[in-house]
């Protein structure tokens, strides 16, 4: 998972931070309209969540990872050949259907590998070789979709195939066998979804989580274009923006979750969230390169505290045989912000405004820090996790 995740994030952040630019260069349509692109990968993301979740606790976590893994480097060399919307849009939800069987997959496996008291730390050092990756990914990709974003796309479609490979040949299932029987007999083929949804302590942290995450769908995907299109900041200058966000992911984020571990979860989660909602007014503010720099760097302050965090909050509140369907329902928080972020954006943009992007992801983002630290404040039920 270590080494395999840095070739995958390597080559797909070659892609990601400059795909709207893409697209919006081959199509030329309103950038409400390429939006919906993101949209409706996210729609389909919420739908094959779900799935993930179930089949990750039915039949195991290798499986699904290594089918996503292969799912996407075919689809980065699928979309080379688009050319209109409708096809774009097909490629957009098959992408988005396949991301969350590795996401639930590998959050799962991560659990299933590491004891209680070591999974804040096991999820920075996962964070910080994907991080890795992309801090060289935007950087190579910014250069190379500045000459041929073909080039970008088969890189991206050769890490992801790569990893695939190394998982399918040397990874391990980590699902045993009697837990695999034990979710026959208790929750059936695809039940088990209305238990976590009626945890009371999980659910209102997981709705509060799903409207920040809309602030961090405006900085990575919708920021790039604005400052492109707005103030002439070009791909391969914009590419050391996150390269500099994965840099101090990877040199720091260790040393942050050592310290954020010793306290209440959910209070670090609206700390993270508050961060967030600074970095989007920050943008609204900035008028070149190294302006959307700072509020980068201040987005990855929060990202520092709140990612682990709730990765660590999930897989010890969720019990190990549910641990899938927890982590799907935690995936759809970053679906969400994907599904109503560039749509939102592209809304304040066309009728309002440029900046009013970034005022209004400043108010999401506050009325979510404000949420999850109102929550803090009750008394967290007991760990359900056992093992």
């Amino acid at each position: 998972m270590f080494w395999g995740l840095l070739l995958s994030s390597s080559g797909a952040s070659m892609i990601w931070p400059f795909l709207l630019i893409y697209i919006n260069g081959k199509l030329n349509l309103p950038l409400t309209t390429v939006g919906t692109l993101i949209t409706i990968n996210a729609i389909s993301s919420v739908a094959s969540t779900f799935l993930a979740g179930t089949f990750a606790d039915r039949f195991g976590r290798k499986g699904v990872m290594v089918l996503s893994l292969f799912a996407d480097g075919i689809l980065f060399i699928l979309m080379i050949q688009a050319n209109d919307y409708l096809t774009f849009a097909i490629l957009m939800a098959a992408r988005g259907f396949s991301n969350p069987l590795y996401r639930v997959g590998a959050d799962a496996m991560l659990a299933d590998l590491i004891p209680q008291e070591d999974r804040p730390e096991a999820y920075a050092l996962i964070r910080m070789v994907s991080n890795l990756g992309i801090a060289i990914g935007p950087a190579v990709g910014g250069f190379l979709a500045a000459t041929s974003y073909d080039l970008a796309f088969y890189a991206a479609a050769s890490g992801m195939g790569v990893y695939g490979l190394l998982m399918a040949l040397f990874g391990r299932e980590t699902l045993h066998a009697d837990q695999k029987d034990a979710r026959k007999e208790k929750i059936g083929w695809l039940g088990g979804y209305e238990k976590v949804l009626a945890d009371k302590a999980f659910t209102p942290v997981i709705g509060l989580m799903m409207f920040g995450w809309v602030t961090a769908t405006l900085m990575w995907i919708l920021m790039p274009i604005y400052a492109n299109t707005n103030f002439g900041v070009p791909e391969n200058l914009y590419g050391w923006i996150p390269t500099t966000n994965a840099l101090l992911v990877v040199s720091l984020q260790v040393l942050i979750t050592r310290r954020t571990r010793h306290y209440e979860t959910r209070r670090m989660m609206s700390l993270g969230m508050l961060f967030y909602a600074i970095a989007n007014g920050l943008v609204a503010l900035a008028t070149g390169f190294w302006g959307f720099w700072v509020a980068m760097l201040v987005m990855t302050v929060g990202e520092l505290i709140i990612v682990p965090t709730s990765s660590t909050y999930v897989a010890n509140i969720a019990p190990a045989d549910m641990r899938g369907r927890y982590m799907s329902i935690y995936g759809l928080t970053w679906s969400f912000g994907q599904m109503f972020g560039p749509v939102l954006g592209g809304m304040l943009n066309d009728n309002l405004g440029p900046r009013f992007i970034w005022i209004g992801g400043l108010a999401i983002g506050l009325v979510s820090a404000f949420g999850l630290y109102l929550l803090s404040r009750q008394v967290l039920k007991p760990q359900l996790s056992t093992d």
